[in-house]
């Protein structure tokens, strides 16, 4: 299958399709409806017909509006976009790709905000499909389908990988179309010169706090306040740290996990979003986080026990939640 990449989109001339509907893309997705953008959401039945009843509900720490969008449960509502924002967890990143592969436009750029840091190969090896790196800043739930409730944050940034060539032939490249695009609905969205150690640095602080949020059941404001929880992250960010170096990446220097754990506890009342998949009985990212940790740490000889022992529990936890749901009595309320 031929490579897709990308051609030119401006903000006057675009149509965006957002696959994986979730909390993320429908943040992001829906402040580009807000600023007039043509939005088409694919998810879920329940998700989908919520929005076409009652549009989707943006209720963020600035305003609180309904923004119309098109909505979706078939693949094939990606075609005809210019921009597909591909927001599947990344246990469905194969799947998801070949589904879209034959419905994209030749000129679509397809923009991964996806936590991780193998989305994008993953992604080209199943389908073909060149996806454009991108990392996420945002607090962000969905407490009830075409509900997104904002707690923080709400920036991008985008880049190409070392070696790609194929963006420089458009004019604007893609990371400029990307960041025009979003910046057309003011959303914050920096163009990276390192785009792989954008990406870690936002991986190694997911390892080091999502599952612990998810275990302990608490907010990233409570781990971050507490000493043990402290203890534990800073262990886990470090071996991540460790692994990175040893894989070639472009690490933070010292004083970078002390400084995080600060910031961390800004977000307050916020949930990881592995909290949030575990607390409604679904699979979570660990095999993107903490899982890709362990088994790259184990291949380049670096040790990750602190990272193995959040990455058992988790998936502890999915094992059960998943036997709860096998013997739910028919009819039992979700």
């Amino acid at each position: 299958m031929p490579t897709i990449s990308g051609a030119k989109v401006t903000p006057a001339t675009k149509r965006v399709a957002v696959m994986g509907a979730g909390a993320v893309g429908s943040y992001f997705g829906g402040m580009l409806a807000r600023a007039g953008v043509p939005v088409t959401m694919i998810a879920r039945p329940a998700y989908v017909e919520a929005v076409r009843r009652n549009k989707l509900f943006l209720d963020t720490v600035s305003f609180q509006e309904r923004a119309a969008v098109e909505a979706s449960t078939e693949p094939s509502a990606v075609r005809g976009a210019n921009v597909v924002l591909f927001c599947v967890k990344g246990q469905d990143n194969e799947a998801t790709a070949r589904a879209i592969a034959p419905y994209l436009s030749a000129d679509a750029i397809v923009v991964s905000l996806q936590n991780g840091v193998d989305n994008v190969e993953r992604i080209r090896a199943a389908s073909g499909v060149d996806a454009l790196p991108a990392v996420v800043y945002v607090a962000v739930a969905m407490p009830e389908p075409g509900h997104v409730k904002h707690s923080g944050r709400g920036d991008l940034v985008v880049g190409e990988f070392a070696g790609r060539s194929a963006s420089a032939e458009l004019h604007p490249p893609r990371t400029e179309q990307i960041a025009s695009l979003f910046a057309s609905a003011e959303v914050p969205c920096r163009i990276s010169q390192d785009i792989l150690a954008d990406m870690w640095l936002k991986f190694i602080t997911n390892c080091g706090a999502n599952a612990v949020s998810a275990i302990a059941e608490a907010s990233y404001g409570e781990i971050a306040r507490d000493d043990v929880s402290r203890e534990l992250m800073s262990r886990v960010v470090e071996e991540s740290i460790a692994v990175g170096r040893a894989a070639g990446v472009r690490m933070p220097e010292a004083g970078f996990t002390e400084q995080w754990l600060e910031n961390l506890a800004k977000f307050g009342d916020a949930l990881s979003s592995t909290a949030q998949d575990l607390a409604r009985g679904k699979r979570t990212e660990i095999e993107s986080l903490n899982g890709y940790i362990v088994r790259r740490g184990a291949e380049l000889g670096v040790p990750t026990p602190s990272n193995f022992a959040l990455y058992a529990m988790v998936k502890l936890l999915e094992d059960k939640a998943a036997r709860h749901e096998q013997v739910r009595p028919a009819g039992a309320s979700q």
